[in-house]
């Protein structure tokens, strides 16, 4: 190897190892700088404490001023020193120990090794300050700088116990890009869960604005809380519309991320009117539908949430739809069960049988409206009977169930209470929650679970629209900030396939192997034509004449519903009858 090749092998073995030393040097210092700036008021208080014990006892004639002694002593060691006295100490208690240990190495070689040891040091920890990643800065608005003064533990101890909230002391606040941090000492009978319900209390001891969102959730040790004051959000800037690329869920307010849901989750979507669920919602409807494997049922007895999707999804806004579509996705998803291969847990879409997302818009409305809905139907001797269904059985059961076969139930509504909003079959199906703004602690139980509020989940104080809490398993209660979707985006989006039982597959998508032979199938009876003048033959003249609908067919011949429903579908199992991808109806009988 020549020399200037050599010289530029050792130049990049410098720079990586000068590079690795600054970040090293650089964590370090900053894990150093935050256990200061956390225990040195343990210290203050300490050394306090050990000077009332002396003025109690100046003869030490008891053990407090030595039990004092002891706990300013302990509390010292557990204040790290700065890095740059850290790394000076270690220099020279290395080069101290080379000296003792090696006595008979020159006093000059020693001067000479002392001297270039110092030197690697020094150049080390200026490399280090010099070419330390700067911390980009946070400039505190007017508001932030109040607070943070009146967070600071000298104003805190001075003014705690006349706001009742003596036996606490805050430590260094920080200000984040998330807004301000602070932990928060508990002493006594103190815990995270008393703090929190004194947040009145901090929040006159601070002078805070009432709208200013505070958390206080346990902290990593115990007697220590943690304070957080939602001053800022680190989505701030981001642009929320959705776009085609930009198909996240939302941001994340605290550390900026972008949250995203898959598929394949049973979702309970809540909050309070105005809150902004069906926008929230939008982005998942889109994701539910885009794509030959995916197909999108809507029920939606509104009409208004749905009404922007029938060009991409089933839609059922009447009661007596609710229950078909009902019992044609129970009909499928016990089909998909039966053929289901041995030691397979999941169903795989395919383009024929897809993943199907039936999306319950406003549950409530749904487990009233769509409860002993009459269906008339005839007897064998001609007389027609009113039998009641409900959909909420076969919601039920699509919600036990329907994971395995690839059709999943999401539940929306701004009622989110057990029994009225969330049926209690369906409510512990729920495997992600997404809740915005409610109205009281309890319907954030509901939603986020019991143990919400203990744990910083406080979906009642959110602000409105456009601000959900995800509890999934994995995140933390950070709040998200959720995209904008339009309606006129909604609209523009292209055309997909329009899911329906009479248009799937009439084959199973996977084979079946018989361990036996197969017996013989029965003989298929030829249709045969409907009688002149029954219900049958007056649907489909109904039919020839220009009718599409189940709805027209009811007007055109003074049928009740019920009654053209079951005709409907015999006529179309016995092949009179064709129902199109877009739910209109064609009959096969010639004119």
């Amino acid at each position: 190897m020549s020399h200037p090749s050599a010289w530029q092998t050792h130049r990049q073995y410098a720079a990586t190892a000068a590079r690795w030393t600054a970040d090293r040097w650089s964590k370090e210092s900053d894990r150093r700088r935050t256990l200061r700036a956390t225990r040195k008021p343990l210290v203050r208080d300490a050394r306090a404490a050990l000077a009332q014990a002396q003025a109690t006892d100046p003869q030490k004639v008891t053990s407090l001023v030595h039990r004092a002694e002891r706990e300013l002593a302990t509390a010292k060691r557990r204040v790290p020193d700065p890095m740059w006295l850290f790394a000076s100490k270690a220099a020279l208690v290395t080069a101290a120990t080379g000296y003792v240990g090696l006595p008979l190495v020159p006093g000059r070689v020693w001067m000479w090794a002392a001297v270039a040891v110092s030197v690697a040091v020094a150049g080390a920890i200026l490399w280090a300050l010099l070419h330390r990643p700067a911390a980009s800065p946070i400039e505190p608005t007017a508001e932030e700088r109040d607070l943070l003064k009146r967070l600071q533990p000298e104003h805190w101890r001075e003014h705690a116990e006349q706001r009742g909230l003596a036996g606490t002391l805050t430590g260094r606040p920080r200000l984040t890009e998330s807004g301000i941090v602070v932990a928060v000492r508990l002493d006594g009978q103190w815990t995270a869960t008393k703090l929190r319900g004194c947040e009145d209390h901090i929040r006159a001891l601070l002078g805070a604005r009432t709208g200013l969102r505070f958390q206080i959730k346990a902290g990593k040790q115990g007697g220590w809380a943690e304070l957080t004051l939602r001053t800022r959000s680190a989505a701030d800037g981001d642009d929320l519309l959705w776009a085609p690329e930009r198909r996240s869920l939302g941001i994340d307010t605290v550390t900026g991320e972008h949250v995203t849901v898959p598929l394949g989750e049973r979702l309970l979507i809540a909050g309070r009117s105005g809150a902004g669920k069906s926008v929230a919602s939008r982005p998942l409807l889109f994701d539910a539908s885009e794509g030959d494997t995916n197909a999108l049922v809507i029920i939606d007895l509104k009409r208004v949430e749905g009404r922007l999707w029938d060009h991409r999804a089933r839609v059922a806004s009447t009661p007596e739809d609710v229950i078909a579509v009902v019992d044609e996705l129970e009909a499928e998803m016990h089909d998909r069960l039966n053929v289901l291969p041995k030691g397979q847990d999941t169903w795989g879409p395919t383009p024929d049988r897809p993943r199907i997302t039936v999306v319950v818009d406003e549950g409530a409305e749904v487990v009233t409206a769509a409860d002993k809905v009459p269906f008339p139907e005839e007897d064998g001797d001609g007389k027609t009977k009113v039998r009641t269904r409900s959909a909420l059985p076969g919601l039920e059961s699509i919600a036990r169930m329907g994971r395995a076969a690839c059709i999943d139930l999401w539940w929306m509504t701004q009622k989110p209470t057990i029994g009225d909003g969330v049926p209690k079959q369906i409510a512990p199906q729920i495997s992600t929650s997404i809740c915005l703004a409610v109205r009281t602690p309890a319907e954030a139980r509901v939603v986020l679970g019991e143990d919400a509020q203990a744990k910083g989940w406080n979906a009642d104080e959110l602000p409105a629209p456009g601000v959900a809490l995800i509890r999934d398993g994995k995140r933390g209660p950070d709040p998200v900030k959720v995209r904008y979707m339009d309606k006129a985006v909604v609209i523009a989006l292209p055309d997909q396939p329009i899911w329906s039982r009479t248009t799937a597959a009439a084959t199973p998508a996977l084979p079946l192997t018989l361990v036996k032979p197969p017996a013989a199938a029965p003989a298929v009876p030829v249709a045969t034509a409907p009688a002149t003048g029954s219900v049958d033959d007056r649907v489909l003249t109904a039919l020839q004449s220009g009718a599409v609908r189940q709805a027209d067919i009811a007007t055109a011949t003074g049928l009740p519903k019920g009654t053209v429903s079951k005709a409907v579908k015999r006529l179309t199992l016995a092949g009179h009858i064709t129902r199109n991808p877009d739910g209109a109806l064609t009959s096969n009988r010639a004119a």
